[in-house]
């Protein structure tokens, strides 16, 4: 079973719901470490003291807060866990909204919480089954590491998951990002659309999906643990020069239906074809327009 971080409850009204919390992810990527490349000798970080030039043990270590220029109060873990915070304790549920309501741009790590005893299980499915019905997520208050946090309480199969979230000043403001106004016809839209329904899938199960990153990283690892030749890395793909927005998305969604091995029969939406515009031009302008339409439009 995996480690528990934290044991506390959950507060939901007057009903109290003994809880452990351990992690609901797991990090498969490959981690490197530190080495002298002259001898491969380990390169650690140690801790050590200014003001005595000397490494410290971990046990020779605590908190504290600077509150002057070298005048500093130390903070023991007991005076963390006692604070005078009714959620230092508890994981203090304060309302219940529809998950769309929150911006997943809020939402953080996710936690399983599992009841803490036999006492706990029957409020701990009480809550499981009321959140399941509801179709609403819970929205808590805790303190974690120093700070009280706000979080996210689903159910996940028969289990809670605790996610943490930011506060709404944490979140910066996009509006400066906004791009200058640029007119976007029905036909580009409608391309779009087109293009969305045939990359449309139901699960996320598939190469597409899969850490190929690691895997390639693990190629070379054993390659040089080998004395091999390193696999050669395939020629990116250049991208094209954006000639006509609608010839794009037209390529794209074929290339869609290609690699899903739909070809023609796929059910989406036909590609409007976009609307020919006419305009006064001299004769020798019209034919060198002619010429340069003849060209095939490179994708994006």
């Amino acid at each position: 079973m995996p480690r528990t971080i934290w044991n506390g409850a959950i507060s939901f009204g007057l009903v109290t719901v003994p809880i452990h919390v351990v992690g609901a992810t797991e990090n498969h990527s490959i981690q490197f470490h530190q080495y002298h490349l002259h001898d491969m000798g380990r390169v650690r970080v140690r801790k050590v003291c200014e003001l005595e030039d000397r490494e410290v043990s971990q046990s020779e270590i605590g908190k504290g807060y600077e509150y002057a220029r070298d005048q500093v109060v130390a903070i023991t873990d007991e005076d963390l866990s006692n604070l005078p915070l009714p959620t230092a304790k508890a994981i203090e549920i304060a309302g219940f909204v529809p998950l769309e309501s929150i911006d997943p741009i809020r939402i953080g790590d996710g936690y399983y919480l599992a009841p803490d005893g036999q006492v706990a299980a029957k409020p701990y499915m009480l809550l499981v089954k009321a959140l399941g019905r509801s179709s609403r997520v819970a929205v808590a208050k805790y303190a974690w590491s120093g700070r009280e946090r706000l979080g996210l309480l689903r159910v996940r199969g028969d289990v809670l998951v605790l996610h943490a979230m930011r506060w709404p000043d944490e979140v910066r403001d996009p509006s400066e990002l906004v791009p200058e106004p640029v007119e976007v016809s029905e036909e580009e839209v409608d391309g779009a659309l087109a293009l969305v329904d045939s990359m449309t899938r139901d699960d996320l199960v598939g190469d597409e999906f899969r850490d190929t990153y690691t895997d390639a990283l693990a190629e070379i690892i054993e390659a040089k643990r080998e004395h091999q030749p390193l696999p050669e890395a395939p020629e990116p793909e250049q991208p094209g020069q954006l000639v006509d927005l609608m010839a794009a998305l037209q390529e794209s969604v074929q290339k869609a239906r290609t690699s899903r091995g739909e070809g023609e029969t796929a059910e989406v939406h036909e590609l409007p074809k976009p609307k020919k515009r006419t305009a006064k031009k001299q004769p020798a302008k019209k034919t060198a327009a002619k010429k340069t339409a003849a060209r095939k439009p490179r994708s994006a």
